[in-house]
């Protein structure tokens, strides 16, 4: 649904990054979602060839590196989390005006409010789907009150001005980094979808996930683009939540707050639950008290960004650290679909193994480049 693709870090990081490379901003697009894919698909055939989830594919490949995979998820989706968090205290500051340390830790509460009572997360759900609707209205709307210089994007696109690989990998960390891609492979497995007679259907659902994640970031991108080449100056503060608002007034701002509020405090229940759901296995007790150790997670969330501040960098350096994770865990199932052990008579085509190789070597580099290069500013 819209509020699960347009969380707080894909508004903030498409926002930021097209104010700083304004049409090459398309190219950004363009190769991020040409890597989502590879890296989607190769997760999620796999996944459901073997029927078995990630971290128990890892420990097939080798015993114990399942758990090394799954505390790396745990910590990326730790990180994604307090993204979230910082996210919630945006959107509340948008919408209430409040300080966005103040806005997160109330956040925090009504999320593990909504976590706790059933009810409650299922009034949440309609409403963020409810947000994410008005979300793409809004976008469209304001996409054509900037008018925006589409040739000049579609040029970039494939022949951009300026390049940033940091970019690059901070969408693609966003996109299919962490536990993210592992979260689609491992529904559709507790949705009966499985087997080699599965392929088409998971082919589909993994390319129509990432097209449409794309779509509404060109919407998005779009809609930023216009108010940039305007030369209006967005608020570094809350650069997503100031488009709107430059664009559709004081009303179009307090709306985005509801909405980015909304897709934030529904992103970090789903982000803690996922998160935890990756080492539940690995101990009894962990198991006997899932639940807390789930509020637990939500309140370090907190507590960290509490602690950091800064939400704006936050949610930029979260999709680099995520985008971190992706070279192993796709490394590591690549290795098993040309096992016979685990995939059976099934064979993973060149196709889907050349690029999806690729992709786990351009990730790794550029993932310890960029988080050394950006890590600092974070504490600055």
């Amino acid at each position: 649904m819209a509020t699960s693709s347009i969380g707080p870090g894909f508004l903030t990081q498409t926002t930021v990054f097209t104010q700083q490379l304004a049409a090459s901003f398309a190219f950004v697009i363009l190769i991020s979602l040409i890597l989502d894919v590879f890296a989607q698909m190769n997760v999620w055939r796999i996944i459901c060839v073997s029927g078995l989830r990630g971290q128990e594919v890892a420990n097939k490949v080798l015993p114990g590196l399942g758990v090394v995979l799954a505390i790396l998820i745990v910590i990326g989706g730790l990180a994604f989390n307090i993204g979230n968090v910082a996210g919630a205290g945006l959107g509340l500051n948008a919408m209430m005006g409040l300080d966005p340390i103040t806005g997160a830790i109330i956040s925090a509460v009504v999320a593990i409010f909504i976590f706790v009572v059933k009810e409650a997360g299922k009034a949440m759900d309609k409403f963020a789907q409810f947000a994410g609707v008005v979300m793409i209205l809004l976008m469209l709307y304001v996409a054509f009150k900037t008018s925006p210089p589409v040739g000049e994007a579609i040029i970039n696109t494939v022949k951009p001005e300026q390049i940033s690989w940091f970019a690059i990998v901070t969408l693609v960390g966003g996109t299919v980094g962490g536990y993210i891609t592992f979260a689609g492979g491992h529904r559709l497995l507790d949705a009966g979808v499985k087997g080699i007679e599965s392929l088409p259907e998971v082919t589909k659902s993994s390319v129509t996930g990432i097209v449409a994640t794309g779509i509404m970031r060109v919407a998005l991108f779009l809609a930023v683009l216009g108010v940039v080449t305007q030369g209006l100056a967005i608020d570094a503060a809350n650069p997503p939540a100031s488009v709107f608002q430059l664009a559709a007034g004081n009303i179009g701002y307090r709306i985005f707050g509801v909405i980015m509020w909304a897709a934030a405090i529904t992103s970090v229940v789903g982000a803690a639950y996922t998160s935890v759901s990756f080492i539940r296995s690995f101990h009894p007790k962990i198991e006997k008290y899932h639940k807390w150790t789930i509020i637990a997670f939500i309140i370090v969330s907190t507590a960290t960004f509490a602690l950091v501040g800064k939400p704006v960098n936050i949610l930029i350096l979260v999709g680099a650290l995520n985008a971190l994770i992706l070279p192993i865990a796709l490394g590591t199932l690549l290795v098993a679909a040309h096992k016979k052990s685990i995939v059976g008579a099934y064979k993973h085509p060149l196709w889907l193994t050349i690029p999806g190789v690729f992709v786990v070597i351009i990730m790794g580099i550029l993932g310890v480049k960029t988080l050394i290069e950006q890590l600092p500013l974070l504490f600055k």
